[in-house]
């Protein structure tokens, strides 16, 4: 209880010095996962409310890369958790991995007195909208060149939007809509620098080759791609899950990682690097590539060419920066709901 009470004091601190956001310097943002298949995922998403409280992101929509019910139930659960139950949530079709995974039901179906432990709307098929259809509607609202979409599953929604026709949000097709809506893709995937493993294929571009080829060929912003190495050498500490989420009874995020696998368990934080970068890519949290382009090779590795000054770029991290970026996902990932940090609109 100690530990949580400081680290929120230290939440408060910080916080307050950082002074009043305007609107301006708020980020639009889209988070497309595989939620399900891993945890970070539940956390990173509690990240992106973290830092919606703190005024700094405004989390437009979420949509899933995993074709499961299930999964998108679970975005919703957080969502309403954090107080932001009018984010819509959007489900792939005929997508990949549809198998229950974990956590999934562990959460959706808990109940409570025989009512939902965690309160949500999305609860069949019907109140889950097409992804590639939600990606068009939503982005189709915002300012040029203003989103900032995080994908930290597979590729296959992206490409869809890619490739997608006109209809009645945008006459635009999918590439163009892109191109005049969004500012930057980060995304989590591949694994790059010298410690690749041989054999080594990352499971986000490997579950959809085809849609991460399609992605980093055709996509006309820029990317910035988180690979397996940042993250695996930042873990997220089984410390914070015990003690820092119990402000309440039941937290989903707690719950969803002591359901994933047996505590006490230090989890990589891969794709919480995707989300904290695409928030603050100003802060030093980590470096940056040379510009370069990436690609897909025949065996499935992510691969990157640099010195050709081309739109993409792979996250780098130092010890010092690691140290970092443990403080603020710890901080962030554990910050209680609530409404302390107002924007000027």
């Amino acid at each position: 209880m100690l530990r949580a009470m400081h680290c929120y004091l230290a939440m408060l601190l910080i916080a307050s010095s950082l002074g009043t956001l305007t609107a301006s310097d708020v980020v639009p943002l889209i988070f497309d996962t595989d939620m399900g298949n891993d945890i970070d995922d539940a956390l990173a998403l509690g990240v992106i409310h973290a830092l919606e409280s703190r005024g700094e992101c405004r989390l437009l929509a979420v949509t899933v890369s995993k074709d499961n019910l299930l999964a998108a139930r679970c975005c919703d659960l957080i969502n309403t958790f954090y107080g932001r139950a009018h984010v819509p949530v959007g489900l792939v079709v005929d997508g990949k991995k549809p198998q229950d995974r974990k956590y999934l039901p562990k959460l959706v179906l808990a109940t409570d007195n025989g009512k939902p432990r965690y309160p949500h709307t999305a609860v069949t098929q019907r109140d889950v909208p097409d992804a590639t259809s939600l990606l068009r509607r939503v982005l189709s609202t915002q300012p040029d060149r203003s989103v900032v979409l995080v994908v930290v599953g597979f590729s296959t929604n992206m490409s869809r939007l890619l490739t997608s026709e006109g209809d009645q949000y945008s006459p635009l097709d999918g590439r163009a809509l892109v191109e005049r809506k969004v500012k930057l893709l980060s995304m989590m995937g591949g694994r790059f620098g010298s410690d690749r493993p041989d054999g080594f294929t990352e499971y986000n571009i490997r579950t959809d080759l085809d849609a991460a080829r399609q992605v980093f060929v055709g996509w006309p912003t820029p990317i910035v791609i988180s690979g397996y190495e940042i993250g695996l050498s930042i873990r997220y500490p089984a410390e914070s899950i015990l003690n820092d989420f119990n402000y309440v009874a039941h937290h989903p995020l707690k719950e969803g990682y002591e359901a994933y696998k047996e505590m006490p368990y230090d989890r990589p934080t891969w794709d919480l690097t995707s989300v904290l970068y695409a928030v603050r890519p100003q802060r030093g949290y980590f470096g940056l590539s040379a510009a370069g382009l990436l690609s897909v090779g025949p065996e499935g590795y992510a691969l990157f060419r640099d010195g050709e000054g081309g739109p993409h770029q792979y996250l780098t991290v130092t010890p010092e920066q690691r140290i970092r970026v443990r403080e603020a996902l710890e901080m962030l990932a554990s910050q209680p709901p609530n409404e302390r940090y107002s924007v000027v609109r």
